[in-house]
């Protein structure tokens, strides 16, 4: 498994984090294709044979692995993950009543310019789910207070219009970090078996 701390993580200093700001879809996108390609260069790992899973941040680079990029992932599953960074992007402000820190920093980590329509939606996998040439499983609960499920919501809306493969669960009654044991068993149980079934290991 390939776990990489691609720029934009926190706990390697302020430089490191700062690295991602305006590198959503972009070098923190490419960050994690790079380390695919490195380990089929050194004939770790099949390139034809792998999927991305992820949650929160991750699961929007799990959509965007198999939207804005293509030919790399064999499945994708995304848990909490952002979709629409346009309405995201103002869900986030109406979150925090609009304040001036709230816009700075969602500016400064998605690129945007002062109005940021077109650059939010040129990184925003919903707009592109006609570009997946891989099956997404997309999971999400439907009390999450920091990623809305209405996100999820609008990707499976766009793949099944754009007639893609797209499984959808929906946790009731859980939130963003899938807090219960029981519910991420679940998760977890739904994401491995979706690997399986689209990258079986014979």
């Amino acid at each position: 498994m390939l776990q990489p701390n691609y720029r934009g993580s926190s706990g390697y200093g302020d430089a490191f984090e700062q690295a991602g700001f305006g590198q959503w879809g972009r070098k923190m996108q490419t960050d994690l294709s790079d380390g695919v390609s490195t380990l089929a260069a050194q004939g770790i790992i099949d390139p034809q044979r792998v999927c991305i899973v992820g949650a929160s941040y991750g699961g929007y680079a799990a959509l965007a692995g198999v939207t804005l990029q293509q030919g790399i992932y064999r499945c994708a599953v995304a848990v909490a993950g952002p979709s629409d960074m346009s309405a995201f992007f103002m869900w986030q402000l109406e979150r925090h009543r609009r304040s001036g820190d709230a816009t700075r920093y969602w500016r400064a980590v998605t690129g945007a310019d002062k109005e940021g329509d077109a650059t939010m939606r040129s990184i925003s996998p919903a707009y592109f789910a006609d570009k997946a040439r891989s099956p997404i499983l997309l999971i999400h609960g439907r009390d999450d207070t920091v990623v809305p499920i209405a996100q999820s919501q609008r990707m499976a809306s766009a793949l099944q219009h754009a007639n893609k493969s797209v499984e959808f669960i929906e946790m009731k009654g859980e939130d963003h970090w899938l807090s219960r044991d029981e519910t991420r068993k679940t998760m977890l149980k739904a994401a491995i078996e979706f690997v399986r079934k689209y990258n079986p290991p014979n």
